[in-house]
């Protein structure tokens, strides 16, 4: 009896020795690997390369996990030979092995993919402006949503057989199915698709001021997603629009424009008839010299009708600038300017008036009755 019970007690100490060897050993292979990451990280970030600093960033809690767990999976594998039950057979271990191997490398890309996207973006959003680049924060960020989601269906094809699902029985039962799914998910796939063909088309990127004349759409996109952009109005306002909406209506870019344009009508009184065309040659000296305005588009300046109180002729050109503050900073200097030569040349601006004849023929009344 004390014999058994010694050889018992044996069998425990020795299986707490084993098990303490494991997470013993588990913990110091975690450590050295965690610590090589840091370093090589930090050494890696002194570098202008960006795929290198995602590369170890998104490996550091993969790796850590996947040294975690096959540290207990050792551990339950060790166990197996104490206790005596089926969920820590070996094959029950070794589909734990390799789900835990494509989880983690499912993570790890995701992330390296993430983390690549943001660096990429916060490198597109330093560079000066007006600088060529072969991507556009727009095209960065459906292609990262497409990679990961390329990551995602891999790794769920590649799991599934591993769990003894048969892929060519999920896709025979799809086929079946789709066809339900497909009337009740209409709309959703509609919007996938639009969003699709604004990545394809790109009529508008983030950033871009946008508008409708269609519906009652304005205002500067913020994100595009694969069913709703959200569209920031001017009083700051969030507006979600589903992505189908886009194929169906009329859209302007006003981002996108070279130029924005002056056109304006200015009316002189009639006295100043004889000063027009002096005035017009001014004007049109003034505005082909001007610095903001751009002399290679279109340029007008022409007397244009004889209006009820006024002699009018307009202006019609373009400025260098789009930014809509600084537009109509040189508008106004533009207009400013045409004052000055208005009043130069001893004319001034026409205002409604009305004209009665006759009134010299018109006396008082007490006249009159001072006549006779």
């Amino acid at each position: 009896m004390f014999e058994f019970l010694s050889l018992e007690r044996l069998a425990e100490l020795g299986w707490g020795v084993e098990l303490f060897a494991v997470v013993t050993l588990t913990l110091i292979a975690r450590f050295i690997a965690m610590r090589t990451l840091n370093v090589l990280g930090r050494q890696f970030e002194k570098t202008d390369n960006l795929w290198d600093d995602a590369l170890f960033k998104a490996a550091h809690d993969p790796v850590s996990w996947f040294i975690l767990i096959m540290g207990l999976l050792w551990a339950i594998q060790i166990s197996d030979g104490y206790i005596d039950t089926e969920l820590f057979s070996a094959g029950n271990l070794d589909l734990v092995r390799q789900l835990t191997f494509i989880v983690l490398l499912m993570v790890f890309l995701v992330r390296f993919i993430t983390l690549s996207e943001e660096r990429i973006l916060k490198d597109l959003q330093e560079r000066p402006d007006g600088e060529q680049t072969r991507m556009d924060p727009t095209t960065l960020i459906a292609l990262a949503k497409l990679l990961r989601l390329s990551v995602v269906i891999s790794s769920a094809l590649v799991a599934l057989p591993t769990l003894g699902i048969e892929i060519g029985a999920l896709l025979a039962f799809g086929g079946v199915g789709g066809i339900a799914v497909g009337f009740a998910a209409q709309d959703l796939l509609s919007n996938f698709f639009g969003g699709l063909m604004i990545y394809l088309d790109r009529p508008f990127a983030i950033g871009d001021w946008i508008r409708s004349p269609d519906r009652e759409i304005e205002g500067t996109v913020e994100s595009i997603g694969w069913r709703l952009t959200v569209v920031r109005t001017f009083d700051k306002r969030p507006l979600y629009v589903p992505n189908s909406a886009f194929t169906k209506l009329a859209l302007e870019n006003p981002s996108r424009m070279t130029n924005r344009r002056i056109n304006e009508t200015i009316g002189i009184r009639y006295q100043d008839s004889e000063k027009m065309g002096g005035i017009i040659d001014s004007v049109k000296a003034m505005l082909t010299a001007h610095a903001d305005i751009d002399a290679n588009q279109t340029l007008i300046v022409n007397f244009n009708a004889y209006n009820s109180s006024s002699l009018d002729f307009f202006i019609y050109c373009f400025t260098k600038t789009t930014n809509w503050i600084r537009f109509h900073e040189v508008k106004q200097d533009v207009l400013l300017k045409i004052v000055e030569i208005v009043h130069e040349h001893g004319a001034d601006f026409a205002f409604p008036t009305t004209t009665l004849d006759g009134l010299d023929q018109l006396r008082p009344e007490s006249e009159a009755m001072e006549s006779h």
